[in-house]
């Protein structure tokens, strides 16, 4: 936990709600993009993100100073996009409300490509592919937040990589005897 963090966490333990909101703001666009991903569904999303931080704001006298704050808060996002998923238990439309991956305007047919190779992974693959490769989380990071041994998570990641790279076309790692 960074030095600003560690004063926001002890203005919040005292009551400071205004400490609160700094933090909200810091994280809010960030945990609304992989909230989005993760569950497909912006209006799902928005409820994850609200109950994200209500558990974030509950339990932040527990959270441990020594180690980062961002994986920390993603966990309880993650296991709160993996609980409203479940519960709805719907079907989830091709591409519905998938962000564009932050294209260009003159790579719009590029990133709805990619926008749907993603959508179609299946989640154990596609989860750890958003938070490594758009969000940067080391695959240590991903593996706690997700609880998953290390070279589990590896092995997701390759599969990741190569059902996208064989959905937009490219070459696959291996034979194909």
């Amino acid at each position: 936990m960074n030095r600003v963090e560690m004063e926001i966490k002890r203005r919040m333990l005292k009551g400071d709600r205004q400490a609160f909101r700094e933090l909200y703001n810091a994280h809010f666009d960030y945990a609304m993009r992989t909230a989005v991903l993760v569950t497909r569904n912006r209006e799902w999303a928005k409820d994850v993100v609200q109950e994200t931080f209500v558990r974030v704001y509950k339990s932040i006298a527990q959270y441990d100073e020594g180690k980062p704050f961002k994986p920390w808060l993603y966990s309880i996002l993650l296991r709160e996009c993996f609980r409203v998923m479940e519960k709805e238990k719907k079907a989830f439309p091709l591409g519905e409300h998938v962000e564009r991956l932050e294209s260009n305007p003159g790579n719009a047919e590029a990133a709805i490509d990619i926008g749907q190779a993603l959508d179609a992974l299946q989640d154990k693959f596609r989860i750890p592919f958003i938070l490594k490769y758009l969000h940067n989380y080391s695959e240590k990071e991903i593996a706690e937040m997700l609880e998953l041994n290390v070279n589990t998570l590896k092995s997701r990641l390759l599969k990741g990589r190569e059902l996208m790279r064989s959905a937009l076309g490219g070459e696959t790692y291996g034979s194909e005897a």
